[in-house]
């Protein structure tokens, strides 16, 4: 592995260390880890950045790869301000990835409709596990309401993060 690379990723991996530190935290302490202990080291991984993009060519891999960190940087270091942001979105990936390993399954729905229709209930599936709300029991509910004459404009009390069922 290139000597810069190298180097990256070290510094990338002093980030995760400290993170690790605040799993299980309130967004108060996580702040607060971060701010003490990782704020530093990003400064110092900045520094490091715009030195290391000074000695690659930018059309090297090396080269291209420092350019899309800084091109990212703000969202980067977002989770400096915020306890409640991750330092990354893996954990959002992990969730969503069902929905991507099954949109194929859209393509073969047989009619837009199919697959619009598809795409809508495994959105709400999907949402309501993020809220962590069994879908079934909110589909049940949101049908059963429906039936029974829920108003259109109190429609947002059948969003899955509001629904009382």
């Amino acid at each position: 592995m290139a000597p810069i690379a190298d180097e990256g990723l070290k510094q990338i991996a002093a980030l995760y260390r400290i993170e690790a530190q605040t799993r299980g935290a309130s967004a108060q302490e996580r702040l607060a880890i971060r701010q003490q202990k990782s704020e530093p080291k990003i400064k110092t991984f900045k520094s490091w950045l715009d030195q290391a993009r000074s000695q690659v060519s930018a059309k090297s891999p090396t080269g291209e790869a420092l350019k899309y960190i800084t091109k990212y940087w703000n969202g980067l270091i977002l989770f400096l301000t915020d306890g409640r942001i991750e330092m990354d979105s893996n954990a959002v990936e992990r969730t969503i990835r069902p929905i991507a390993l099954q949109r194929k399954n859209a393509l073969f729905a047989g009619h837009d409709t199919g697959a619009q229709n598809w795409a809508m209930l495994a959105s709400l599936i999907e949402t309501c596990k993020l809220n962590q709300i069994e879908p079934h029991t909110y589909l049940t509910g949101v049908l059963t309401a429906i039936v029974n004459g829920h108003k259109q404009k109190d429609i947002d009390q059948l969003l899955p993060w509001n629904f009382k069922g």
